[in-house]
């Protein structure tokens, strides 16, 4: 997620200071990805420094600010924001799912039953689809931008959701086929020497 191109589209709206651009942004997004305020105004302070915003004293603001300071987007600001909503988001290839990687190093060890953590993982990926589909059902339609906003989300998470379940019984079935041919065996540590790495500490005699 962008936290720098959502925190410029926010600010396309008009001037914001930094608590008032996470309220904002949890907002907008129905708090799923909840940002501290010290995130927010280091985000502020890397785009000022790009000039995509300024820094604005209160009464430049807004007549009914208060003492808060406030950012204001620039003309470069608003070309990024525009390029952004404009163009896909790259998926690259070499993802570093963290389930995936857990998935590929406990089919190498000896001794892990890897039936029971794809077994323990589904369970948790059913309940959290569960709940989703629980907090989806109890929003009803969505009669405010917000609640579509929130809808979208939630909608991309039952989804994730249900193709992590659909993975992992692929995945429970090709371990089982490669276990009945014999494709399954631990990998032992390699016998070659690494060309680098930390050298080994000689002790004086």
């Amino acid at each position: 997620m962008s936290v720098r191109q959502s925190l410029l589209a926010i600010l396309d709206q008009g001037p914001c200071y930094g608590y008032q651009l996470r309220t904002e942004f949890d907002r907008r997004t129905g708090s799923t990805w909840p940002l501290n305020v010290g995130q927010i105004y280091n985000t502020l302070d890397r785009l000022a420094r790009d000039g995509l915003v300024e820094k604005l004293e209160a009464s430049d603001a807004s007549p009914d600010a208060t003492s808060q300071i406030y950012f204001r987007i620039t003309d470069a600001g608003r070309s990024e924001v525009a390029g952004w909503l404009g163009s896909p988001v790259e998926r690259t290839a070499a993802t570093r799912d963290e389930l995936a990687i857990k998935l590929a190093i406990a089919v190498t060890l000896p001794g892990v039953d890897i039936a029971r953590v794809i077994q323990v993982q589904r369970a948790a990926t059913l309940r959290n689809l569960q709940e989703l589909t629980k907090t989806k059902n109890a929003t009803g339609d969505p009669e405010t931008s917000e609640n579509l906003a929130w809808l979208l989300i939630v909608d991309s998470l039952i989804f994730q959701a249900e193709a992590e379940v659909r993975w992992l019984d692929h995945s429970e079935a090709r371990l089982a086929r490669a276990a009945a041919t014999g494709h399954a065996a631990p990998l032992p540590l390699g016998t070659e020497i690494p060309k680098r790495g930390r050298p080994t500490k000689v002790v004086p005699a």
